[in-house]
């Protein structure tokens, strides 16, 4: 837990709240239990933003807020949250937002973690544990998938990165500053 600051403690904090009232209250049902979810696209900033630590805990507390207080926990979903803020926080770590620069390669790069950690998430992971945990059916679950994972790639390539470009216009860029 090396380079753990108070501030990684408070952005997980703040940020499984935000994802929970995200997902809690600005979903759009599509499918049997599976929606458009902005949530991740705010995942996807706060995991580049604050480390793949973060990423992964605020997918795992946020996720779980959603489900303990809605349908009851369910796990195979609420481990893929946490393994995609995961994912897209260790590829983060080669964005580095906080020296005011998010560059088209920044994007691409932020774009492939998206892909990889929402694809291989939603598409295999999340429908195999459904699966193996609770005897869904496969073909429900794997549609499932596709239409979450797929949402999700979306959001988070249209949002997650016009947050980062955002945040990153709100940082000193390095050597910007003279001395007098």
């Amino acid at each position: 837990m090396k380079n753990v600051t108070v501030k990684t403690f408070v952005a997980i904090g703040i940020g499984s709240a935000l994802f929970f009232v995200l997902g809690r209250f600005a979903a759009i049902p599509v499918f049997a239990n599976t929606s458009v979810n902005l949530q991740y696209a705010f995942l996807g900033f706060m995991a580049v933003v604050f480390g793949p630590l973060a990423g992964a805990l605020i997918g795992l507390i946020g996720h779980s807020l959603i489900d303990f207080t809605s349908w009851g926990p369910w796990w195979s979903w609420i481990v893929t949250s946490a393994a995609v803020g995961g994912v897209i926080g260790i590829v983060g770590r080669k964005i580095d937002v906080e020296a005011g620069e998010f560059t088209t390669k920044s994007a691409i790069l932020f774009n492939i973690a998206n892909v990889v950690g929402n694809g291989i998430g939603w598409f295999i992971v999340a429908p195999t544990l459904d699966i193996l945990i609770y005897q869904e059916p496969a073909s429900k679950v794997y549609m499932q998938g596709i239409i979450a994972g797929t949402a999700n790639i979306v959001t988070t390539a249209i949002i997650g990165t016009l947050l980062l470009y955002a945040y990153s216009r709100t940082r000193t860029k390095k050597g910007s500053l003279d001395k007098e």
